[in-house]
């Protein structure tokens, strides 16, 4: 397991690079994963930007205006933050021997903050200067659904980072009594359905705040959805994030598959869980003391397939709504059965004891379903309302 880049490179290449213990493994892919995704989305908009499915919408932009102050103090605040940590973590000794800790602390470099904060402001004011008119005008610019598409990840990596850390600590809650703020504030721990729940709200907030077709862009999202999982799936099993699966001591059914697609233990896994590495020296010597199914990787590999699926069929089908409903099934199908043998905590007051995500599993698959027999129903192809 690599927790972060500096793992990663001197495994592949030998080479050791103290400046990427910075880089934590699972946001790193996790972030390719948004960028890729975005791309995914952005094709699938313009496809259908093309089909007339989504318009255009008029706005206003200030041109020739100097930099306001707002603009000068967000400079600001990002350059002091990059130089008061970044920089800082390559100057107090120390701080990269455990980057969460110092990312977390009040430690870092003032006067770096302050210098490259300045800068910033500086670069602003000059950028903003160069293009001043001796009268800002207004401009009417047309500004497209894909052209949003930017925001619309940033919307998502936001609300889906809150919703998955509050339902992960909803679904742990023994853990956040015992330790409220670590829980809160730790880098691993996330709830993949937490995330899709809030994320959803938030993203169907935004785009009818810009009359974006709802629906439509449900069909855009769900092709990339099932990308988004599966690439970000990547960063848990990469880092060895606690997302694995049941103990699995039978034998392994074929002998040419790797003992890791089997049964793996999770060596220097991120959430140091587990026991001591013999001889180990550093913060992420543990590994799992009997192997265990790596969920995550079946994950990776079955989330892939069924957006190459979907991907496959998309443009065959016109009814909206449809592809929507099959993302639900298609979701809360694979996770359903993956919890089967994966490791997670059970409701023990209702009857069968499911786990959470087994509920909402659930609860996606007969959306899903209530999708397929409706859509026609609720979206006639005829309505363009947002």
């Amino acid at each position: 397991m690599y927790p972060n880049l500096y793992y990663l490179i001197e495994d592949l290449f030998g080479i050791k690079l103290s400046a990427l213990r910075l880089v934590n493994s699972f946001g790193f892919f996790v972030a390719l994963a948004f960028i890729a995704s975005g791309y995914v989305l952005y094709s699938e908009i313009k496809r259908k930007e093309a089909l007339g499915e989504f318009g255009s919408m008029e706005e206003k932009v200030i041109v020739g205006a100097p930099a306001s102050l707002s603009e000068l103090l967000t400079n600001f605040f990002f350059g002091f933050v990059f130089g008061y940590k970044i920089i800082g973590a390559f100057t107090i000794e120390n701080s990269l021997n455990n980057t969460q800790a110092f990312i977390l602390s009040l430690q870092g470099n003032f006067v770096a903050g302050m210098a490259v904060g300045i800068l910033l402001i500086y670069l602003k004011w000059r950028e903003k200067d160069k293009a001043k008119l001796a009268k800002p005008e207004t401009r009417k610019v047309l500004v497209w659904a894909h052209d949003r598409v930017g925001d619309v990840v940033l919307q998502a990596a936001l609300w889906g980072f809150i919703g998955a850390k509050i339902f992960h600590n909803l679904e742990n809650i023994d853990d956040l009594i015992k330790d409220p703020i670590g829980s809160l504030i730790s880098f691993s721990g996330l709830t993949f359905y937490g995330g899709l729940i809030l994320a959803t709200i938030g993203v169907i907030v935004y785009v009818k705040k810009y009359e974006i077709r709802v629906i439509h862009f449900a069909d855009a999202m769900a092709p990339t959805m099932l990308f988004a999982y599966a690439a970000g799936r990547i960063g848990c099993h990469i880092s060895g994030d606690g997302d694995w699966g049941i103990p699995n001591v039978s034998p392994k059914p074929f002998t040419w598959l790797p003992d890791w697609m089997w049964a793996y233990n999770y060596p220097h896994n991120v959430v140091n869980d587990g026991v001591r590495i013999p001889d180990c020296v550093g913060n992420y010597c543990n590994a799992l003391p009997v192997p265990v199914y790596p969920t995550t990787f079946y994950e990776i590999i079955i989330m892939f397939i069924l957006f190459l699926v979907m991907w496959s069929f998309r443009k065959k089908i016109t009814q909206p709504g449809i592809l929507t409903g099959i993302y639900f099934i298609f979701a809360g199908g694979e996770r359903f059965f993956i919890e089967k043998i994966r490791v997670n905590n059970k409701i023990a007051s209702l009857p069968f004891q499911p786990t959470q995500a087994e509920l909402i599993s659930t609860i996606l698959i007969i959306l899903g379903v209530v999708f397929l027999f409706m859509s026609k129903k609720w979206f006639p192809k005829n309505i363009v309302k947002p």
